[in-house]
């Protein structure tokens, strides 16, 4: 049998098993969708099509000036400001962010940091990017949690942007509580020199991407920015996977 022909036919072997195992574990540990619930098809990965093409995406890294942007000005120095997508209280989307936060459920960002990258890398805005920091979690909760939310997000990021993700310049020192249920001036103060610079040599003359979750005021990503803008010559831009 000529090897072309063998290697056809080893491909179209290969492709019937991964579709039989797939049918397989579907069967019998059926693949859901992270936001609405339905079965996953085979080539969806954590989220279904229909709900990443529902997603309610902002578009505001096409925009210098846009919301997020502006939460930030005359409070600190940031070069670029967006969020992935907005949510709804209630909505399937809010009830991802918790999944992703609260239920171990880490491939959720890492799959919507795949997609938000994709996204940044078509913006003029963010082509320039050095290196990406995501917001850090004191150990005392990133060891409750499992992992950080934000680092998983911003794995995903990296990935598609092919670029490198640091986690030991910026931490944080102090376990704040919560900010769920405080106003922003509560916010503010409860975030108030919480992190440190680690190593900071590595950052200096780098264009900084800062990575978070979700945001609502915008404390804790100031309150990060303003930490990292005390390095030399080095910019900080914001992306954050949703507005609330």
């Amino acid at each position: 049998m000529p090897p072309k022909t063998r290697y056809k036919r080893w491909n179209t072997f290969s492709f019937y098993l991964k579709s039989t195992w797939w049918n397989f574990l579907n069967l019998f540990f059926p693949l859901n969708c992270a936001a609405c619930g339905n079965y996953l098809l085979k080539g969806e990965k954590v989220i279904c099509t229909s709900c990443l093409f529902q997603l309610p995406k902002t578009n505001f890294h096409f925009q210098k000036d846009n919301p997020i942007s502006e939460i930030f000005i005359g409070r600190v120095n940031i070069t670029n400001a967006t969020a992935f997508f907005t949510f709804n209280k209630g909505s399937r989307y809010q009830k991802l962010i918790h999944k992703l936060k609260y239920n171990r459920q880490a491939e959720i960002g890492i799959e919507l940091g795949k997609h938000f990258g994709n996204t940044l890398m078509n913006s003029e805005y963010y082509r320039d990017i050095d290196v990406i920091i995501p917001v850090p979690l004191h150990p005392k909760k990133k060891k409750a949690r499992t992992y950080n939310q934000a680092e998983m997000i911003a794995k995903g990021m990296a990935e598609t942007m092919n670029i490198e993700m640091i986690v030991d310049v910026l931490v944080r020192n102090i376990h704040s509580e919560s900010q769920t249920k405080k106003d922003k001036i509560e916010r503010w103060l409860n975030v108030e020199n919480i992190f440190a610079l680690k190593s900071s040599e590595k950052l200096k003359n780098k264009h900084v991407l800062l990575v978070d979750d979700v945001i609502t005021t915008g404390a804790t990503l100031e309150a990060c920015a303003q930490k990292l803008l005390e390095i030399d010559h080095i910019k900080v831009s914001i992306a954050c996977l949703a507005q609330a």
